[in-house]
């Protein structure tokens, strides 16, 4: 069931709030994924509310640079990004978010570069 979440980096500079379930978690076996080691939550464009205004957050893109990769210019933490195959939709990690039980979650196993 969709909850909302309150999220943030380590140092709490980006801050937002997402509407979710954290039981539709997935990993994804891509390179950045993989190196960043989020646990991802797929959400639209109305289930995010930025509270950090994303011209205070550093981007990062690859490749033929079209998904957005957020982090907080302070702590480094990944927070969220806008996927290649999906640039209208979000996709949190979940390690960010108050009140989520990680230990509870069976992240489903996604494969390829879906989320880059």
């Amino acid at each position: 069931m969709k909850q909302k979440y309150e999220g943030s980096c380590h140092c709490g500079k980006v801050r937002f709030e997402v509407q979710l379930d954290p039981a539709e978690a997935l990993v994804c076996d891509c390179s950045i994924c993989t190196k960043k080691g989020v646990i991802i939550g797929r959400v639209d464009e109305d289930e995010l509310e930025l509270l950090t205004p994303l011209e205070e957050l550093t981007l990062y893109q690859f490749n033929k640079r079209i998904a957005k990769h957020y982090f907080c210019p302070v702590c480094g933490i990944h927070t969220f990004n806008r996927p290649r195959s999906a640039p209208e939709r979000w996709v949190v990690n979940l390690r960010c978010l108050a009140g989520v039980d990680l230990a509870a979650l069976e992240p489903q196993q996604i494969h390829g570069s879906a989320f880059d």
